[in-house]
């Protein structure tokens, strides 16, 4: 007969404690994601953009000679480019957080 569920040699209860500590590391590595800033620039510098963890734009800096009323196309194709960066990095750092606590596991909704 068996004696209730068993896997890999972990009962129900163990599985349980380690579901949960996982969960509240996970916790903890999605907050410090969120409050881990990075910086991208476009423009040789012109236009600089921080991202936090959680994908959210921190800051926008434009420098005064980046604009030109003639050419706002140039500005914006920067301020694109820059935070298009920004966030990549931000899901790259977040991503990399993360696998650190799941071991690479895939986990659907998680950054």
């Amino acid at each position: 007969m068996s004696k209730g569920f068993n896997m890999g040699g972990m009962n129900r209860n163990q599985m349980m404690q380690q579901a949960r500590k996982m969960q509240e590391q996970l916790l903890a590595a999605q907050q410090k994601a969120a409050e881990t800033e990075v910086s991208s620039t476009a423009g040789g510098g012109a236009v600089k953009v921080t991202a936090a963890g959680d994908m959210r734009i921190k800051s926008l800096t434009i420098d005064p000679s980046a604009i030109d009323p003639d050419d706002v196309e140039m500005l914006q194709d920067m301020i694109l480019a820059a935070v298009n960066d920004a966030l990549d990095s931000a899901e790259t750092m977040a991503g990399q957080q993360m696998s650190a606590v799941t071991g690479g596991l895939n986990i659907p909704g998680l950054f």
